[in-house]
């Protein structure tokens, strides 16, 4: 069982400086490095306080200076907003000045405010994101990138650096939509699970995803498959729930609206209107409790839904540490 944090750089209601903000979440991913996860995720967001992270490569590269043991994951790149060069040069510099630390994962995203300030026109965003990723694992991959797509074109082009992992960085592609889980599948790309989707919905979309793979002569096997999930704990199931459905409603009110939607199902929690999103996440898509029943929630996971990599991205810092100091040990 691995464990890694989801994390984000909220800035709740503004009422603190910013960089505190930075401050407290790089010590608390210093305590990462000491404690056993295997990765920090960091995420991609863009004209929002829900989390104040535009560019994860420049903050990873922060988490290489502070930490020696963690793995440092993008969840995700937003890689149709890229040049997909620029982008495949960055993550290799990356890798390469962490030490090869650097878990790659690409995403499409689905805010329609961060489509149009971008300039690209979300109806055509699966496609854009799709040869984005291509071309970075080509530029990774060939001596010299010769490419030619609906979007970007390239010839004769050396990428330098190359990463420093080869013949690349482990790299996942978030994945909650069958579209999405076909073109992953085909590639052989390793797959990350939203928390936004329900443990079913997680479950389901695994199962479809194995299938997929097999279909094109790959495997499951041997893959880690992170399962994003939100995380309260507390001393009790109460105090938890509470914790919980705080986090919940902050997420509720400062990301989710029905407007959000990059035009197909993938995004479904996303549309929902606020009480209901509210009601989905702590019936369907929040793990809270005592460390006791968070511990029992987690053992059902893998048994019932093959979860073997939980990316836990904790409603407070108090369920960061008692999940680091009084669950995740029960695994180790």
């Amino acid at each position: 069982m691995k464990f890694g944090v989801l994390q984000f750089f909220s800035w709740p209601g503004r009422q603190i400086a910013l960089p505190t903000v930075y401050e407290r979440a790089f010590d608390r991913i210093e305590v990462m490095d000491k404690s056993g996860y295997d990765a920090v995720w960091l995420a991609e967001h863009h004209f929002t306080d829900y989390s104040v992270c535009p560019s994860v490569h420049m903050m990873a590269m922060r988490v290489a200076e502070r930490t020696k043991n963690l793995r440092i994951g993008t969840a995700v790149s937003l890689a149709a907003f890229y040049h997909p060069l620029r982008l495949a040069e960055e993550v290799a510099l990356l890798d390469v000045l962490s030490g090869g630390r650097v878990n790659w994962g690409a995403g499409r995203g689905f805010d329609p405010v961060e489509f149009a300030a971008f300039k690209v026109p979300i109806e055509e965003s699966r496609e854009y994101f799709q040869e984005a990723v291509d071309i970075v694992l080509a530029a990774w991959t060939n001596q010299r990138l010769n490419f030619s797509g609906r979007y970007w074109q390239f010839e004769d082009v050396e990428l330098m650096p190359k990463p420093l992992q080869q013949p690349h960085p482990r790299t996942w592609v978030a994945a909650s939509s069958d579209p999405a889980v076909q073109w992953a599948a085909k590639r052989g790309l390793s797959i990350m699970m939203s928390p936004h989707s329900s443990f079913v919905e997680n479950a389901e979309l695994r199962e479809r995803y194995r299938l997929e793979l097999e279909k094109h002569g790959h495997t499951i096997n041997g893959r880690d498959i992170p399962m994003a999930r939100l995380i309260a704990v507390a001393d009790t199931d109460a105090k938890a729930a509470e914790i919980a459905r705080a986090g919940v409603e902050w997420v509720a009110g400062s990301y989710i609206n029905p407007e959000k939607s990059a035009g197909d199902t993938a995004t479904r929690a996303m549309t929902m209107e606020r009480a209901e999103a509210v009601e989905h996440y702590m019936g369907s898509a929040v793990i809270y409790g005592c460390p006791e029943n968070v511990i029992d929630q987690i053992e059902r996971l893998r048994e019932d839904m093959h979860m073997d990599y939980l990316m836990c991205a904790p409603l407070s810092h108090s369920s960061f540490m008692d999940f680091t100091e009084k669950v995740m040990p029960y695994f180790q």
